[in-house]
């Protein structure tokens, strides 16, 4: 049997019902991990070791018990931490919220909790989900596993590194723009962002309500799927959560898309795009067809409009989102006497300086006079986005392109270009603005080594087909088995 941290998902499941290894060992196994590397990852914020343990042995005893199981019984996971967890801290890689240590879980947490997930701690994340590299942590940035001077994409770096670098299995994370896509590209490994509505918000620290879901980061589609399988559906907790039931994810031992149209955006092979990430995309594409697939150009003529479109939108939802943080009920709080200054030190002092530019953005966005010239606009805009989507999935299955435009760049190559760092999304933002799922595999490596992500689309509420359609890649390519030497 192959080291415990390298197990996939099936069999690590398969090995802890047979009785090979217990939930103790696995768990073992993954905190000596976290132990050993990730004082130069930094991909947890809050590792919790004794609690982890402990689940891990009420899980074996589980185990030892005939009859049926919980599916993920005594599996260890990671969670980003914008996600709560009773009784751990939930930071959201802000000092404003370092105090903070929620009653409550937040829905996906629970079902997986539920479905008996061993959780691990709370890993890394750009401030409130707000960037493209986890720099902009309040507590120090994630490394990439493949190359320890470089970002691992953000702003799930923390969940990405985690699973990379073999210090987690699988990992939750979030995507607002992008944020579980393009770490999934940067570090190698497997990423879905669902349809918005597919999966609770209830529980997630918000950063743009309209936007934000709940992903999966893991080595491989199976691993990804099998957990998304048990966090998805509707809860009476998110108004936004759609009663639209789950079809069966069934992934074949066939690689096999006969019949099926995978539509080429012309606008995503552009000026800007890395060579060595447009040669891995078209070669993967081509990997597609060999399965059985049809290649379709498209045109999704909006796309040009998207960056500047979520930077307008994004920035005013976390405007409001963010204004609950003043210093009153909980979090950081300055030490003033009067009450005006303490408001304005508290979020002064507690904000970094990407979510502050973010927060400024957003209410200028939504000032009177200003509103409907660019929030109303934006939105305008945002449903040309959707209906570009919506047309193009009348006559095609599923939508391929890169899921960056370059692989991972070094640690402070952007952090003084704000609108740099931006374009790391171009090629994601679409997908979160239609509300569509999207999900980015390793498809190769560039000249240096480093992975190239392959980015897969799928209408609303397709995750089925997504998932099948990548799983099926997989089973032809062996990129997403590789694993970075730390």
């Amino acid at each position: 049997m192959a080291a415990l941290h390298e197990l996939n998902l099936a069999d690590a499941l398969a090995a802890l019902r047979s009785g090979d290894t217990s939930s103790r060992a696995l768990t073992e196994a993954y905190l000596e991990r976290i132990a050993a590397h990730d004082g130069v990852l930094h991909a947890y914020l809050h590792v919790a070791a004794d609690r982890a343990l402990a689940a891990a042995d009420a899980a074996d005893k589980q185990l030892a018990e005939k009859g049926e199981h919980a599916p993920l019984l005594g599996l260890p996971i990671a969670i980003k931490d914008v996600l709560t967890v009773a009784g751990m801290p939930a930071t959201a890689g802000s000092r404003i919220l370092e105090p903070f240590v929620p009653t409550y879980n937040a829905t996906t947490v629970q079902r997986l909790l539920d479905a008996g997930c061993v959780i691990l701690g709370k890993t890394n994340t750009d401030e409130f989900a707000m960037g493209s590299s986890t720099e902009n942590s309040a507590f120090g940035p994630t490394r990439n596993a493949w190359d320890r001077q470089r970002v691992p994409g953000g702003s799930s770096g923390g969940s990405a590194a985690a699973v990379a670098g073999g210090l987690a299995p699988v990992a939750l994370g979030t995507d607002t723009g992008g944020s579980v896509r393009q770490p999934a590209a940067f570090s190698g490994v497997s990423g879905l962002k669902p349809t918005y509505g597919r999966v609770s918000r209830y529980g997630l620290i918000a950063f743009g309500s309209s936007l934000d879901c709940v992903g999966v980061l893991g080595y491989s589609v199976a691993d990804v799927a099998s957990v998304f399988g048990v966090m998805a559906g509707h809860d009476p907790k998110d108004a936004t959560t759609s009663q639209q039931s789950l079809p069966p994810i069934r992934l074949n031992g066939s690689s096999s898309l006969k019949g099926k149209k995978i539509g080429v955006p012309k606008e995503y092979f552009i000026e800007g795009l890395s060579a060595e990430v447009d040669a891995a995309v078209r070669a993967a594409i081509n990997a597609l067809l060999a399965q059985g697939a049809e290649a379709v150009e498209i045109s999704l003529p909006h796309t040009e409009y998207a960056l500047p479109v979520y930077y307008i939108i994004a920035p005013a939802e976390a405007s409001a989102n963010l204004a609950r943080f003043d210093g009153v009920r909980y979090g950081y709080r300055a030490d003033e006497a009067d009450s005006m200054d303490m408001f304005t030190h508290t979020r002064g002092e507690g904000f970094g300086p990407e979510v502050t530019r973010r927060i400024m953005i957003g209410t200028y966005a939504l000032s009177a006079g200003y509103f409907e010239a660019y929030y109303g606009q934006a939105q305008k805009v945002r449903t040309l986005i959707r209906q570009d989507f919506e047309r193009v999935f009348e006559t095609v299955d599923l939508i391929a392109a890169p899921a960056t435009p370059s692989t991972a760049f070094k640690l402070g190559a952007h952090s003084d270009d704000p609108l740099e760092m931006y374009l790391q999304d171009v090629f994601t933002l679409p997908a979160s603005l239609a509300g569509v799922p999207g999900i980015s595999v390793p498809c190769g490596f560039d000249g240096e080594g480093l992975p190239i992500g392959l980015q897969l689309i799928a209408p609303h509420f397709a995750e089925d087909e997504l998932l099948a359609a990548a799983h099926s890649y997989q089973l032809d390519s062996d990129w997403h088995t590789r694993r970075p030497a730390l």
